[in-house]
């Protein structure tokens, strides 16, 4: 018995349900018939027609979907909020079954016509027409979501740490401030979908009046900046990074041997690799001549640097690889390279400080093999007469010591005292015959030779350390100045420590 009337409670509950929401339809079908059965949708709802109808303009900002900087294209998912008071819109909630709320098409009542002024959009008005949302005192509510795609200044300058402003302009397109006010309300960011590439720093807004001469009436609108900063670990792992260590390897052109004969193909190596990174920035920027971006200025300048770099290899091999009959090393290049750099760069030449008596005592030889006098000594034949005794003098100081066989020697060349400081002794060949003359005479050649050959490896050697001290030079030149360059154009941006501490972080 109880279950029977727990069931016939739940039937009643359900018909009065049913009566009520068919009623409240009734209701409805009423209301949407009474109000729009004088209404016109091109007339402006005021109930003073000289009264502007005021309209609060707001946006929900919901994400950045890309910033196109070649094409300067800002385009962004945007709630707009328009509210205003529609007075041939309103009812009395107790007769019509309380009724609040009304949902009208936007072809079937009046919207303002407010429009994204700097549209980039092929269609211009890229937002969806949605429903308007009716209360009973006649406030009405429309809020059209759209990809809003926008015209931007995208200013280059500081790029990769630049901060961006684009303006979303709105303002009805017929309308004037003597017909309708339009009002600004705070940008809404609480439902922001955060950008893999862009950080949004917020979303001013700014009501203005524009007069023109043609006209005294006031124009409205409200602008809403956009203001992003660029994140910047993408590019600084994918441009800066791969920049920086190309430039350290422009650097290790002068710690290459000169003999390994691959100076000149690193350094071309080099600027090639940095030419195709330029080519990735220059794809990415628009062409524009306002302002050259800071990354393009930093690869420019180490573009510069390793160009130098492979000028100076081409100086550095032209000294290593000197040829020594083309002429000794000028005084003021042996001046300026060899004491003053090379004291600088606490460099010295290759065996200095060390003992120089072999090469005293070889001049010394040369010397007198190169001022030798045959002279006939009144000798006396061997035993079987064909040995020949044979001396010589010398024309200077005597670059021999004297020796207990009084200069005279038997299969060899010695050198004898001289008696009056050096003045030559001569005397008639005595017992020399033309063989004996010929090998003097190709003793003279060689020792010619071997001094020709000693001064060009000396030649050879001051080129060799000169083209080292260019290299020691340019080296810390160049090492001073890409560190002074890479600091001075980075932290030359407003925004660098902010955006490096946020992104490496």
């Amino acid at each position: 018995m109880q279950t029977s009337r727990w069931l016939d409670g739940v039937w009643l509950t359900l018909i009065l349900c049913l009566l009520q929401d068919s009623q409240q339809g009734e209701y409805q079908r009423k209301l949407y018939r009474d109000l729009m059965k004088n209404y016109n949708r091109l007339e402006r709802p005021v109930l003073n027609e000289s009264q502007p109808l005021v309209v609060d303009l707001g946006v929900t900002f919901i994400q950045i979907i890309d910033v196109d900087e070649k094409n300067q294209v800002l385009i962004t998912n945007v709630w707009l909020q328009m509210y205003w008071t529609d007075c041939y819109l309103r009812w009395n909630v107790t007769e019509y079954g309380g009724v609040r709320n009304l949902r009208f098409p936007s072809d079937l009542v009046w919207v303002p016509d407010i429009l994204l002024y700097n549209s980039a959009d092929e269609r211009f008005d890229a937002t969806f027409h949605t429903n308007v949302l009716v209360n009973s005192s006649g406030f009405s509510k429309y809020i059209p979501p759209g990809i809003l795609k926008s015209t931007c200044y995208i200013d280059v300058r500081w790029f990769p740490f630049d901060v961006q402003r684009c303006n979303l302009k709105f303002g009805s397109w017929t309308h004037n401030g003597w017909l309708l006010d339009l009002q600004m309300m705070e940008a809404d960011i609480s439902t922001y979908l955060p950008n893999g590439e862009w950080d949004l720093v917020g979303v001013p807004g700014k009501r203005n009046e524009l007069h023109y001469e043609c006209c005294e009436e006031p124009y409205p609108d409200v602008t809403y900046t956009v203001l992003m900063r660029r994140r910047t670990l993408y590019y600084g792992l994918n441009l800066l990074i791969p920049c920086v260590l190309i430039s350290g390897l422009a650097l290790l052109v002068f710690l290459l041997p000169a003999d390994s004969g691959e100076k000149i193909s690193l350094g071309i190596t080099v600027l090639l690799s940095l030419t195709v990174f330029m080519l990735l920035v220059a794809e990415i920027m628009p062409a524009t001549s306002d302002s050259v971006p800071l990354i393009a200025r930093y690869f420019a300048s180490t573009m510069f640097i390793v160009g130098l770099s492979v000028v100076v290899t081409v100086l550095v091999l032209q000294f290593h690889h000197h040829d020594p009959h083309a002429g000794k090393m000028p005084k003021w290049v042996r001046v300026v390279l060899l004491n003053w750099c090379a004291w600088f760069l606490r460099m010295k030449k290759p065996g200095e400080g060390k003992s120089s008596m072999p090469y005293r005592y070889n001049q010394q030889q040369q010397q007198c093999i190169s001022s030798m006098e045959m002279s006939g000594l009144p000798g006396q034949r061997s035993s079987n007469g064909n040995m020949v005794y044979f001396g010589y003098h010398t024309m200077e100081n005597p670059c021999c010591p004297p020796s207990s066989d009084s200069g005279v020697m038997c299969g060899r060349i010695t050198c004898s005292p001289s008696e009056d400081n050096g003045s030559a002794q001569s005397g008639p060949l005595v017992g020399s015959s033309p063989e004996m003359v010929k090998i003097l005479e190709e003793l003279q050649f060689i020792g010619r030779r071997f001094r020709d050959q000693d001064e060009g490896e000396a030649i050879c050697s001051e080129w060799k350390f000169a083209a080292a001290v260019v290299d020691r030079l340019c080296l810390v030149a160049f090492t001073v100045f890409s560190i002074i360059c890479t600091f001075a154009i980075l932290m030359s941006a407003p925004n660098f420590i902010e955006a490096v501490s946020k992104d490496f972080a």
